[in-house]
C-alpha cells in the first residue's frame, strides 16, 4: 500500500488506497466509488492509526458500536446519521469500535471527478461540508429514505459500462443529494430547537464574559474561530444555526455586541471615539467609526449629540 504514514497518521491519497485501507472491494473508478456498508470487522491497523483522505466524502452510517473520533470529537452513531466533509478531514477509531452490524454508505470523490463542471464552483457555497462529525444530520425516516434512493441510482450508475453520459448523470445525483442535505440541515436547526437556544445562550455568556473581562485588550475583537472553537462547534455550523434562528451569521451577531457596548458608552461616559474604540478592541478608531455609522446610520459624536 503506497500511502504516507507518519507518527501514527495515515494518509489515503487516492480512493483505492482507501479502499484497501477499509478493506473495501477494489474501486470501479478512480475518482469516484460508492460502497454500501455491512458489517465488518475493524482490525488493529486501523484501531492505532488516525487517517486522513483527500476527497469528498458522504456517508449514512448506522449500528456502529462504540465512537469514531473526527477531529477532536467522539461520536456515537448507533443510530442512522449522515456526515458530509469535505477533503483533508482526520478521522480515527477507537478500541471499543465494533462494525459487525454496520449498515449504510460510503460515496466518495475526487476534486478532480468534478473539476470541469459548475459543482465546482459552488461546492464551497455547501457550508456542510466543514462542519465537525459531531454536528452530522440526523435524518428522519422519510429523509433517509429519499437518501437512500439517490445512493441507489449513483451505485446503479457507477456499476454500468461507462458511457459519454456516465459522469454527467452521477454529478447530477451528487448535486442533487447535497441540496436535499441542505434542506434537511436546516429542517434540523429547526426541530432541533431546544439544543441550539441552550448554544445560543452559552454564545451569549461567552460574549458578555469576553466584553466584561480583559479578554477583548488581550486579544482584540472576538472572532468567529475563537467562538466557535470555545462553542466546540466549526465555524460554519455556528453561523448556519445562528442564521437560521436569529436570521444574522455569527460575524453580524459579534458586530451588534460591539455596537451595543459603543451607544453603552457613548451615551454614560464622557470618553473619547478614539478611547472608546481601543476599549472595544480595535486597532484603527476609523474601523470602529465606519462600523459605527454602518450599524447605525450615525457617526459615533451624531450618536452622542442626540442624547444631549
Amino acid at each position: 500500500m503506497d500511502n504516507k504514514a507518519t507518527k501514527g497518521l495515515v494518509i489515503a491519497n487516492s480512493i483505492g488506497e482507501f479502499h484497501e485501507l477499509m478493506k473495501f472491494p477494489k474501486p470501479q473508478h478512480p475518482l469516484l466509488s460508492i460502497t454500501e456498508l455491512s458489517g465488518s470487522k475493524v482490525d488493529s491497523f486501523l484501531l492505532e492509526n488516525k487517517f486522513v483522505y483527500d476527497f469528498y466524502m458522504i456517508s449514512i452510517k448506522k449500528n456502529i458500536k462504540g465512537t469514531i473520533r473526527y477531529g477532536r470529537q467522539n461520536y456515537d452513531f448507533s443510530e442512522g446519521m449522515m456526515a458530509l466533509s469535505s477533503p483533508k478531514q482526520v478521522f480515527s477509531f477507537d478500541d471499543t469500535t465494533d462494525l459487525s452490524e454496520l449498515s449504510g454508505w460510503f460515496l466518495i470523490f475526487h476534486a478532480d471527478f468534478i473539476r470541469n463542471y459548475d459543482l465546482t464552483k459552488h461546492i464551497k457555497d455547501y457550508g456542510f461540508l466543514s462542519y465537525d462529525v459531531h454536528e452530522a444530520l440526523h435524518l428522519s425516516e422519510k429523509e433517509e429514505a429519499v437518501i437512500d434512493s439517490i445512493m441507489k441510482n449513483i451505485q446503479q450508475e457507477y456499476l454500468s459500462p461507462i458511457d459519454r453520459f456516465s459522469q454527467d448523470v452521477m454529478i447530477s445525483h451528487i448535486e442533487l443529494l447535497l441540496n436535499y442535505a441542505n434542506r434537511f440541515y436546516n429542517r434540523q436547526f429547526i426541530t432541533r430547537k431546544h439544543s441550539h437556544d441552550d448554544l445560543l445562550i452559552r454564545l451569549e455568556n461567552l460574549l458578555k464574559e469576553y466584553f466584561d473581562t480583559n479578554k477583548i485588550q488581550q486579544l482584540g475583537l472576538p472572532t468567529v474561530k475563537y467562538l466557535s472553537f470555545q462553542l466546540n462547534v466549526s465555524p460554519n455550523y455556528l453561523s448556519d444555526m445562528l442564521k437560521t434562528i436569529t436570521g444574522q451569521n455569527t460575524q453580524q451577531h459579534i458586530h451588534d455586541w460591539i455596537i451595543e457596548r459603543a451607544k453603552e458608552k457613548l451615551s454614560t461616559t464622557s470618553l473619547s471615539v478614539n478611547e472608546i474604540s481601543i476599549q472595544l478592541g480595535f486597532e484603527y478608531p476609523q474601523y470602529f467609526s465606519r462600523l459605527f455609522k454602518i450599524k447605525t446610520k450615525l457617526s459615533p459624536i451624531q450618536f452622542r449629540n442626540s442624547f444631549n
